[in-house]
């Protein structure tokens, strides 16, 4: 048996929650360190299980962590012991931005398959098809990707055909050490890239961020170590200020940044909540004036995929019809059949209901949805399919009236620090019942 979460909802949510360091940003940052023989310290890194198993991928192939106070380490790879980091825990999808490090320091490297949440395809590809173009030969194998390059990577041209965060960040990984010029075209700019592109600069590296998303590197030698903070997670600021809207309830959400979350918090307002940006946080207030709107996801500086989940439990609160329609990741909303189940009115389609290209265009994807409210919740059983729907499935609890009972919560312990506690902090009754 696995551990679950009884949750009794129904209340409004009223304190702080301190919103820990980026798990996006972390976890990169993490594998980032694999590029040097020298110490790289990281301050403010969460502490959930994603990176553990970062960790884990790291001193599988010759780093040491060691651990100061609860969110510094201290990361070094003086020597690469191994090129393979086959024997993992677990399959997880930051194992794929080890290749490019690993190709740098031993000229070889395997990797496992893709894991993770289960919420769409993960164009793994794309780093394929940037390593490839820049002097690597990576083969797929049922087992895993094993890549070998001869002597050094070559700068390239790399074209993205969709702004993919870690397509961008195998690009950036793969190009800081290689021989000559490289420019990603369609790149990524969410500001976890930005801060990996800062540790990148102070490690050594010459980055430049140009206009219409493309970045351009000059491969240097060698790269030093260095000293980095991690940012605030802006997924997990969100998640809490849903929260408060779902709820009712009044939340200050301490150490959440506004420039992360402007776009957040023109929703905010538009659904009828309210926010106030304070100098160490920002305050999220509920109101029983919440009304239906559209909401798009899209890469930055656009609404974010991950705030789509716990934002969309708040609509089934508010008068009216809202809209959703989700262009980045085809799978994302099958979590709602959890909530209609608990009683949510939401209806899901294929067609596109937004004015944003889509990729998922006349395909057989349901990936728009309408939510007709506010409907009342009512607690039942929830199975807990990935991260952020699982925390979607927390706040419907803590909206719902009664007991619920959520399984396969060791999602939530991947992308969530001290869930339990954090929320009892603002008056939430839930328990973790040890399986």
């Amino acid at each position: 048996m696995s551990d679950i979460y009884k949750i009794t909802g129904g209340k409004p949510l009223k304190g702080t929650i301190e919103v820990g360091g980026a798990k996006n940003g972390a976890s990169k940052m993490m594998i980032a360190s694999l590029l040097t023989d020298e110490e790289v310290v990281l301050k403010n890194v969460p502490r959930q299980r994603e990176t553990g198993i970062t960790e884990e991928i790291i001193t599988t192939v010759g780093a040491t962590a060691v651990w100061e106070e609860e969110h510094t380490v201290r990361l070094q790879t003086a020597h690469v012991t191994s090129a393979s980091v086959r024997a993992l825990s677990e399959k997880n999808r930051i194992s794929v931005l080890a290749i490019a490090p690993l190709l740098h320091r031993a000229g070889e490297a395997f990797v496992p398959p893709v894991g993770g949440d289960k919420i769409g395809q993960r164009p793994v590809n794309f780093h394929v098809d940037a390593l490839q173009k820049m002097g690597a030969t990576v083969v797929a194998t049922e087992d895993g990707y094993q890549a070998r390059v001869k002597g050094r990577l070559r700068g390239a041209l790399i074209e993205l055909p969709y702004p993919s965060v870690g397509a961008t960040e195998t690009a950036l990984l793969a190009a800081v050490l290689a021989d000559g010029r490289t420019v990603i075209r369609n790149a990524a700019g969410e500001p976890e890239i930005k801060e990996l592109i800062m540790m990148l600069q102070n490690m050594g590296a010459m980055i430049q961020i140009n206009s219409g998303r493309s970045i351009e590197i000059i491969g240097v030698k060698k790269l030093h170590g260095c000293e980095m903070t991690v940012m605030p997670d802006r997924i997990e600021a969100a998640s809490y200020a849903s929260m408060a809207l779902g709820t009712r309830g009044e939340i200050f959400v301490k150490g959440a940044q506004h420039e992360h979350l402007i776009t957040f918090l023109n929703l905010v307002r538009k659904v009828g909540g309210d926010y106030r940006v304070q100098t160490d946080g920002i305050l999220f207030r509920g109101t029983d004036a919440l009304r239906g709107i559209e909401l798009e996801t899209d890469t930055h500086p656009g609404f974010m995929t991950d705030w789509q989940q716990p934002f969309l439990v708040a609509l089934t609160q508010a008068d009216g019809t809202s809209v959703v329609h989700e262009t980045v990741m085809e799978g994302r909303l099958g979590y709602t059949e959890a909530l209609k189940k608990m009683g949510a009115d939401i209806s899901l389609f294929s067609n596109c209901l937004g004015e944003l290209p889509c990729r998922f265009k006349e395909q057989n994807y349901r990936h728009s949805a309408v939510v007709n409210g506010p409907t009342r919740l009512t607690a039942t059983d929830l199975d807990v399919p990935d991260i952020r729907a699982g925390l979607a499935l927390v706040i419907a609890a803590l909206v719902a009236d009664g007991t619920s009972t959520l399984t396969n919560i060791h999602h939530l312990d991947r992308g969530y620090e001290r869930l339990q506690e954090k929320l009892q902090g603002v008056g939430a009754q839930i328990e973790r019942i040890l399986g």
